[in-house]
Parts: structure tokens; C-alpha cells; sequence
């Protein structure tokens, strides 16, 4: 049996609809479905949940990141690490599968091999299609030998060396990576381009959504550039297990439920010697428990008088945006603090950022 893995957070569900039917369609009922949401929001969540009843080869999980940043290496490390078929596939639920695809899959399994696909992208007035059947969409143009995410693994390759790399956080990278260190791990890796057997609807990508300003949606300015400088680093350094012994642990609904109910604990203005010293002092020392922080703009920052003598070139206190500051802490906690049970949350008004933590003995 294959395990087909989906990755998923507040998607449209006409979007997933049409995956799965897809491969409610194939000739070839050898898979199973397991369906990860990595924190959607709760209507979009038991909507999804309520689709996926309807496919008896699909099984459905809900993490509680809901106030995490998207990690998909971590939605799928968390399947992994305890998952018994023998091969897996990475899926997007974007793809529309052609009929014969879990057929060509069955084909390609293999101990020793790992093996990834081409993708057919559609254009975007192609997702309107309704009803239509897989030869009668319209391909834009094909993916390459470098778009390395649609691949059939062999399950017991992944746990020897501990998943995906859960350093990824946002987009980009963790695909190519893993490719890497199975091919150093002695699995071969074949590219299948004999026919398009997935095409992908079309959807705006990371680095358009990307924002220079601070943003509800939780970003990092030039995180696509830092994740390729880690997957660089891995492949320079032959890393070959990237995760701890704590790969694939996600907060539990109760930590959720904790860390919810916690009040705020200190409230932090924005001055650059504030937060430095919360960072590089206060964050890490802090061993045990839950910490609550509200990082919130300093009065006098926003006042006249700081804008009047900053003009005229007096000496006034240094002060980070709130978009800096969302920036570094949110470097910290991807680098340090991703294995801990946390919630990170911009206000709507975008005028102050939450980040909540417990901290246990890891």
C-alpha cells in the first residue's frame, strides 16, 4: 500500500475537491489518503474535514499551529516518524492526478529508489473548468528536473535520517534538500517525464504574497533567500540527519489550550535595547513555564516631540518598527525555539505582536 501525504492550511475547498476526486478516479485503488491541516482556521478547517469524510481512502489530522508559521516539512515529519507503508508520495493539494497515476506509482516503488514527477501547470482561468476530465485541461507550460516536491519515497529511507529538514518554515527549499540527502544516504533518484501524470492549478506563490510592510499573515522578509542559504549549508557540510530525536512532535491540543488561556506576562516597547536584550537575554534564559510577551510601539516614538528633535539631529532613543521586530523574532523562534510549544499572533490593527512559549527540558 502507498500512502499518499497531503499538506494543507486554508486552501479553497473547491481547490482540494478536484485533487481528490482525482484520484477517486484512478484505475488503480492500491493508496491510502492521510490528509494533514497544519492549523487552518476553524471554518475552513471543519469545512475540509467535512470533504475529506466523503473519500473512504482519506483520513484526516489537524495540527494545532493554527499560530505558527506554515512549515510543510513538519506537517509531514509528523506522519512520518510513525507511518508503517513501505512508500510514501508527497503531495500538493493543488495537483489533479491523471487516471493512471497510482498505476505508474505501484510501478516506480522500489527500496532503493526514489522517484519525483513532471507537473503540468495550468493558467488560472483553467481552475473555472467544472466537471471536466484530466486530457481535456489545458497545460501552460511543464516543470523541470528542478522542481523536486511531487516524489514517491521509500518510507523507511525518510526515518533513517529523520524526515524532512524542520528548519523550513514559509517556502522554499526542504524538497531539494531532502533529495540531496537521500541521494548521499545511497538512494537512487529518477525524474518521470514520459507523460505528464499531474498538472497543477494555478494559485499565487510565496514571494508575491510577500509584503514589505508588517502583515497578519505571518512572513519573513527574504526567508526564500535564507532557506536556499540552508539548504547551500546542508549540502556543502554532507549534513545528513538535520532534525533531533524530537522530529515530527507538534504542540498538542492542550499545550494549544494552555498557552490561549495565558494572560500577558510583560509588555515591551520597542526601543532596539529592549528588545535585544529580550532576545539574547531574557528569551533564553528563561527555562521553565510559559513566558507571554506583547511587543507594542513606545509612546514617545510616536509622538511630536520625538519627531521634532530627531530632526533637529538630538539625541533621542533607537527604536525598531514593529515589522523588524516581527522579523527578528521570527528568525529567533524558526532557529532556536521551533520544537517548543508556542503561539506568535499580529493584531489586527497591526499595532502589536504576541508570542507566547512554554518552555519544557527538551
Amino acid at each position: 500500500m502507498i500512502t499518499i501525504l497531503y499538506a494543507y492550511r486554508n486552501r479553497e475547498i473547491n481547490r482540494v475537491k478536484r485533487s481528490l476526486d482525482s484520484l477517486a478516479c484512478q484505475t488503480k485503488q492500491n493508496f491510502n489518503v492521510i490528509f494533514v491541516d497544519y492549523g487552518s482556521k476553524k471554518e475552513m478547517a471543519s469545512e475540509i474535514k467535512e470533504l475529506v469524510k466523503h473519500y473512504s481512502f482519506c483520513k484526516y489530522h489537524y495540527l494545532f499551529t493554527a499560530f505558527q508559521p506554515w512549515n510543510k516539512s513538519k506537517a509531514f515529519n509528523y506522519i512520518l516518524k510513525n507511518l508503517d507503508s513501505e512508500y510514501c508520495f508527497t503531495a500538493d493539494v493543488d495537483m489533479i492526478f491523471h487516471p493512471e497515476f497510482t498505476l505508474v506509482l505501484e510501478e516506480k516503488c522500489s527500496p532503493d529508489k526514489a522517484t519525483y514527477f513532471q507537473v503540468g501547470y495550468m493558467a488560472d482561468e483553467e481552475n473555472k473548468k467544472e466537471s471536466v476530465n484530466y486530457d481535456d485541461y489545458n497545460i501552460k507550460f511543464l516543470s523541470t528536473e528542478e522542481a523536486t516536491g511531487m516524489t514517491l519515497f521509500p518510507v523507511q529511507l525518510l526515518k533513517n535520517i529523520h524526515g524532512f529538514d524542520e528548519f523550513f518554515h514559509f517556502w522554499g527549499a526542504e524538497d531539494t534538500e531532502i533529495h540531496n540527502r537521500i541521494k548521499k544516504a545511497g538512494c537512487e533518484l529518477e525524474f518521470y517525464n514520459q507523460k505528464v501524470l499531474m498538472l497543477h492549478q494555478w494559485h499565487k506563490n510565496y514571494r508575491n504574497r510577500e509584503t514589505v510592510n508588517l502583515n497578519t499573515e505571518l512572513q519573513i522578509s527574504r526567508i526564500v533567500e535564507l532557506n536556499h542559504r540552508h539548504l547551500v549549508h546542508n549540502s556543502e557540510n554532507e549534513i545528513n540527519n538535520v532534525n533531533s530525536e524530537k522530529w515530527g512532535e507538534m504542540i498538542s491540543d492542550s499545550e494549544f489550550n494552555e498557552l490561549e488561556n495565558w494572560g500577558t506576562d510583560l509588555i515591551l516597547n520597542n526601543k532596539v535595547e529592549v528588545i535585544e536584550h529580550f532576545l539574547f537575554v531574557e528569551l533564553p534564559q528563561f527555562q521553565q513555564g510559559i513566558l507571554s510577551v506583547c511587543f507594542v510601539e513606545d509612546d514617545f516614538n510616536k509622538s511630536l516631540k520625538y519627531k521634532v528633535k530627531k530632526r533637529l539631529g538630538k539625541k533621542v532613543p533607537k527604536y525598531y518598527s514593529l515589522k523588524e521586530i516581527n522579523d527578528k523574532l521570527l528568525l529567533h523562534i524558526i532557529s532556536f525555539y521551533h520544537q517548543f510549544p508556542y503561539t506568535y499572533k499580529v493584531s489586527n490593527d497591526l499595532k502589536s505582536i504576541s508570542f507566547k512559549i512554554k518552555k519544557v527540558s527538551i
